[in-house]
């Protein structure tokens, strides 16, 4: 008889919590997007990630509480990243602001309230810009008017070797990455996983995208309800930043103390400022209204 394999057969990588349904939505004119959707009739709120890290990585922990709290949360992997369109042309965070309005309009939604999150806060602000009438506020976490701060540039312009690395090595270099930082062995698969479902080209794309962002000269005059979460000793964006976006905005921001992966790292203080922020916005929402 042969022998048996005393390895464990390996399985394919779970999450380590429930997740919101996930459907393809087509955008006429656009192509097909990755979304979850919670669904029900609250307030839509449309989570969008940061710069590499997929929904289901950045909010996972969010999604939850939120629709507990009786909102509609939507979720979409932005082009490049996750399960995210895959384009020919080159990755523009102007595109990402009208693949997500184009999400919004073919759901027919209300206007939403819309989440961003580090590279998520440029989309954000774009899509607020461009599409006014499907913004019904918003909030910026972790984020900046602009991206040119020195030691930020000099993180930029790493992103060729980066885009080398990942291209070669994408599943090994994500879960050996998630090993050292100290992340159990089933977890880290998981996010290896999808992480390892990112374009190499256009995640170093948008990591030069970022590098020329700059909204530090439109963003104030921007007119819906809007707050903002400073995580207060942030390594990668400089609160001072994070601090200038809100005063351009006219908001007294929500303070966080903590690194920029909050959410992933401090998700319980995250998700309870996040919904003071929500909150807040759904306040002004009302009173303009």
């Amino acid at each position: 008889m042969p022998r048996r394999s005393r390895t464990a057969p390996r399985t394919a990588p779970v999450p380590p919590r429930p997740l919101p349904p996930g459907r393809t939505v087509l955008v006429p004119g656009r192509g097909e997007f990755f979304v979850r959707d919670s669904g029900g009739a609250g307030l839509p709120v449309l989570l969008v990630h940061g710069w590499m890290f997929p929904s289901d990585l950045n909010w996972l922990h969010a999604y939850a509480p939120l629709e507990r709290a009786g909102y509609r949360v939507l979720a979409m992997d932005l082009r490049g990243h996750g399960r995210g369109l895959r384009a020919s042309t080159r990755f523009r965070l102007a595109d990402c602001a009208d693949d997500a309005a184009g999400v919004l309009a073919a759901l027919g939604l209300p206007p939403a309230v819309v989440v961003g999150y580090s590279m998520g806060g440029p989309v954000t602000q774009l899509l607020a810009q461009r599409h006014p009438d499907l913004v019904g506020g918003f909030v910026l976490c972790a984020t900046a008017l602009d991206w040119s701060d020195p030691r930020m540039k000099v993180f930029w312009r790493t992103m060729g070797a980066l885009r080398l690395l990942l291209g070669l090595f994408p599943h090994g270099s994500w879960r050996t990455g998630m090993r050292l930082a100290g992340a159990p062995a089933r977890e880290s698969d998981w996010v290896a996983s999808e992480l390892s479902r990112g374009s190499a080209r256009d995640l170093a794309e948008a990591g030069r995208e970022l590098g020329r962002f700059d909204s530090s000269g439109w963003a104030g005059s921007l007119t819906q309800p809007r707050a903002v979460v400073v995580m207060t000793r942030d390594r990668l964006v400089p609160p001072r930043k994070q601090h200038a976006l809100a005063a351009a905005l006219g908001v007294e921001p929500v303070l966080l103390d903590a690194d920029h992966e909050a959410c992933s790292a401090a998700p319980t203080r995250f998700v309870a400022a996040l919904q003071t922020a929500l909150d807040s916005v759904r306040q002004g929402a009302r009173t303009a209204s």
